[in-house]
């Protein structure tokens, strides 16, 4: 779990094949950069560029991620 305002890199997705092109569709591929905005409950609001996702608990969990260092 990432804490919010932290900048992290999507590395692998593990749900099923239908979860996983759900998450490549909205943007959630492998090597993408997210920045975690908040936590509500065990779902969570990530933001990719200019765009905010709001991701589900289930779904959050499915997504590994590892965090980006900075320059």
């Amino acid at each position: 779990m990432a804490s919010e305002g932290e900048r992290v890199r999507v590395v692998a997705l593990r749900g099923g094949a239908g979860l996983d092109m759900r998450m490549t569709d909205m943007g959630l591929n492998v090597g993408a950069e997210l920045v975690v905005r908040q936590h509500q409950g065990s779902g969570v609001v990530v933001m990719r560029g200019e765009t905010r996702l709001a991701l589900g608990g289930g779904m959050a969990h499915k997504l590994m991620v590892v965090p980006v260092k900075s320059a």
